[in-house]
Formats: C-alpha cells, sequence, structure tokens
C-alpha cells in the first residue's frame, strides 16, 4: 500500500503538464449552439508530462521487469513505451501501437506481472494534439499481486487504426465495437467491428468532440425531434 508521502513524491515526478489547446465553452462543440449556459467558460486543455525515476510505490518494479520481460522476447522497452506518467497514484504507460499486442501479452503472461484482467478499453478525442488526436485507454488490473496500472495509446486522426486486443484478452471483443462506434477508432483483427450502440446507417460518431453538440435533429418511430438549441429560446 502506497503511503500518503509516496504519494505525493510520486505525483511531483510528472513534468509540467502540455497544454495543446484552449477551450471555450463546456464542451468546445463549434456549430451547434451553446445549450450548455457556460459559454464564457476558457480553460486549457492540458496533457500530462512524462513522470521520471524513482516512480515509488510497486511501479518501478512493474516498468523494471517489463523491460526484462521485454528483452527476453527480443523486444525493446525504448521501443514500445513512449513515456510512463504516475499521476494520482496511477501508473499510466504511453505504447506505441504496434508494440501493444506483444507489450498486452507480456504483462498477462509473465508470472512476476500477472496482469491477467483488462478492464476493457475507452476512447479520448484530443482534437488539438497533433498527430495523435484519438487516444485508448486501458485498464488493466492483477488479481494474482493486487496491482493496477493502465496503458495508452494514441493514434492520429488520419490514421485511427490499433492492434486489436481480443485475441489477449477476449472480453474486449464488445468493449472495441463501443470504441470503434462512439470514436472512429479501427482496431485492426476484430473479428466482427461493427456499431454496437448506434444504428449500423449512422453518420459520424457521437463521443467525438468535433461532433455536433445538440444540433443533430433526430428520427424516433417516425417523429421528427428538432435540436435542443431549436427547441426554445435561450435568450
Amino acid at each position: 500500500m502506497t503511503t500518503e508521502s509516496e504519494r505525493r513524491a510520486s505525483d511531483r515526478t510528472a513534468s509540467d503538464s502540455e497544454v495543446i489547446a484552449v477551450r471555450r465553452g463546456l464542451f468546445g462543440a463549434k456549430g451547434s449552439g451553446d445549450t450548455s449556459g457556460y459559454g464564457g467558460l476558457v480553460r486549457p486543455v492540458t496533457l500530462a508530462g512524462a513522470s521520471a525515476r524513482p516512480y515509488g510505490g510497486y511501479f518501478d518494479e512493474i516498468a523494471d521487469t517489463l523491460a526484462d520481460a521485454l528483452a527476453d522476447r527480443g523486444g525493446s522497452y525504448a521501443d514500445a513505451v513512449e513515456k510512463v506518467v504516475i499521476y494520482r497514484d496511477e501508473m499510466t504507460l504511453h505504447i506505441r501501437r504496434r508494440h501493444l499486442p506483444v507489450v498486452a501479452q507480456t504483462l498477462r503472461d509473465d508470472p512476476r506481472l500477472r496482469f491477467e484482467l483488462c478492464l476493457g478499453v475507452n476512447g479520448v478525442h484530443y482534437p488539438d494534439d497533433a498527430e495523435r488526436e484519438l487516444h485508448a485507454s486501458y485498464p488493466l488490473s492483477s488479481i494474482t499481486h493486487g496491482r493496477r496500472i493502465r496503458l495508452e495509446v494514441a493514434v492520429p486522426d488520419h490514421d485511427p487504426h490499433i492492434p486489436t486486443l481480443t485475441l489477449i484478452y477476449p472480453t474486449n471483443d464488445w468493449h472495441e465495437r463501443e470504441t470503434y462506434d462512439f470514436f472512429g477508432i479501427v482496431f485492426d483483427g476484430h473479428r466482427a467491428l461493427t456499431r454496437i450502440e448506434m444504428p449500423d446507417d449512422w453518420h459520424g460518431h457521437p463521443q467525438r468532440k468535433d461532433y455536433p453538440l445538440g444540433g443533430v435533429p433526430v428520427e424516433y418511430k417516425g417523429a421528427r425531434i428538432a435540436p435542443p438549441d431549436r427547441r426554445r429560446s435561450y435568450k
């Protein structure tokens, strides 16, 4: 168990956050009207910087063990891991996409690591993170050792392809479909990458930041519902 002093020390290992944009309004959507009431909100969009050693707690052991295990497989920790972020007592390994399957399998199979449970995949859209607009986040849990970490992969909007992890973690099947449906991330090798929430003929991916907010007419059982910003006056 990490103590409070270790947690504060680990949080200080992160370098200055990178400011990638300044967001105006609650969601930052453009062209659909502000229905949130927070049009005057202005705040920076930041991403955490890389953390320096020592990471604290069991995080250093995980990094060292993963490096040894990848080397045993003929791989390279430096090639696979872009950066490590320790923030609020959580460890995130940023992985280059082509190395994701071997890193995930190593984390699952090595007895010193044994992250046998993947809790799905979550998408994030950073429109201003040039050439890294789409992020996929994988929470991993080691039931054997009682530890948790996170993997994160970033890909460009014009090439949103990430290798599937369903051959390693089969329960990611529906999670990858949902992330594809809502964010447009394509998981190469998935056996049936189709929409899971939206209709098959739906255009766009509703949880992206550039998706129109409240400005899309919706047809429901033959009745056409007006967009929220046209239903009433906000003046």
